[in-house]
């Protein structure tokens, strides 16, 4: 693109702006591509922490709001409302981050000419059938898949007909300036105090449905306390379940031992004071918690779930055990809690990894790269892969 050439106009598309690892992701890469494209941001939602933090880079995002139910007339009104500012805007590519979004980018862009790229950054595992089969239609019509794993291309090239050429792997990025200057301040909310001897073991997650496992860990980690006084944990994050997690330390006889958090705004600093990371859930996309537990050089131990593995590697930089193994997962603890040197070679190699792979900057110069490819691609109807003959 020469010093002439005007930037393409493209729009971020996000769902909401609470504080989220999809919502600072797409903040983060909004602010980075600015130099090469002229962005713009739409929303469906206009709420949530982050939304100051989009204005501070210049962006104003336009809401596009939804009824309770996908079903109401008012959603094909947005849709027409999502293809009349794209084309006023004169923006030729609009990338949706999340599920809804996607719902309402793919038919919008299809009404206006403009091309439209999707992320999936999960394995489906909160969508019900029918939501399933919706997502799967306006995948095949959209220009471009972005999976922030490989566990997610594989699952879509095995279920779906989208074809390899319309499907790319891009990691979570991270800050690391950012997130290391966060992690240097005072924490936003008093702690229990640490002792000299304690080690504490971090697990940060939402609240709000099964998949974390968060009482599975709390079981395991009542069977390490009779021979690790010293150990603690943390559970960083909050929702609908905490109420009965708290009653099952409470029952365990565990309230001084394990500490319920809630949700935080200072968890680079959080994590800088512990000593070990753990992430247990039964489904994962990318888990932006490992990769912020891996920037402050914490061991980590995590199922086998989506693309967990991709970050940690089975006895690199923590362990992966499978998912619900309970006493495997038992012994990783174990074995990180009785070794200091374990627990710091696997913490450096886990800041060296994100140091190298992770970086905010990879990124922004791997979805520049898409958006250029789609650009410069002729348009096609559904981008089918041919079925394997029998």
């Amino acid at each position: 693109m020469t010093k002439d050439t005007p930037r393409p106009r493209i729009a971020q598309f996000l769902n909401n702006f609470h504080l989220g690892g999809t919502e600072g992701q797409a903040i983060a890469l909004a602010k980075g591509l600015l130099g090469a494209f002229d962005v713009h941001m739409a929303t469906l939602h206009l709420e949530g922490a982050h939304l100051e933090s989009a204005k501070s880079i210049g962006l104003f995002p336009k809401a596009f709001p939804l009824a309770a139910s996908l079903a109401s007339p008012i959603t094909a009104w947005q849709v027409a409302r999502l293809a009349w500012w794209l084309r006023g805007q004169g923006i030729v590519l609009i990338h949706a981050h999340d599920f809804y979004t996607s719902l309402i980018a793919v038919p919008a862009a299809r009404l206006c000419g403009a091309r439209v790229v999707l992320s999936r950054l999960d394995l489906l595992h909160w969508q019900n059938l029918g939501q399933r089969m919706a997502l799967k239609a306006v995948t095949l019509a959209s220009d471009h898949l972005i999976a922030n794993a490989a566990a997610i291309e594989r699952q879509v090239l095995r279920d779906e007909l989208v074809s390899r050429d319309r499907i790319t792997v891009i990691h979570n990025g991270i800050d690391l300036q950012s997130f290391d200057a966060r992690a240097a301040r005072d924490l936003d909310a008093p702690t229990p105090p640490i002792g000299d001897d304690e080690l504490v073991i971090a697990h940060v997650a939402n609240m709000n449905h099964e998949v974390k496992a968060q009482d599975l860990l709390i079981e395991v980690f009542s069977w390490l306390t009779p021979r690790y006084p010293e150990a603690r944990l943390w559970l960083i994050g909050d929702g609908p379940r905490r109420p009965r997690l708290e009653r099952q330390v409470a029952e365990l006889g565990l309230a001084r031992r394990i500490a319920f958090l809630g949700r935080r705004t200072d968890v680079p600093a959080l994590l800088k004071r512990c000593h070990i990371g753990v992430l247990c859930s039964r489904a994962e996309g990318l888990s932006n918690a490992i990769i912020e537990s891996m920037a402050a050089g914490l061991p980590m131990v995590v199922t086998d779930a989506g693309g967990n593995a991709e970050l940690v590697a089975n006895e690199e930089r923590g362990f992966v055990v499978p998912i619900d193994a309970k006493l495997l997962l038992a012994a990783r603890l174990e074995a990180l809690l009785g070794s200091a040197q374990l627990r710091a070679q696997m913490g450096e190699r886990a800041r060296h990894f994100v140091e190298r792979e992770l970086g905010i900057e990879r990124l922004i110069e791997h979805h520049a790269a898409v958006y250029r490819q789609v650009l410069d691609r002729p348009r096609r109807g559904l981008h089918l892969r041919q079925p394997r003959a029998e």
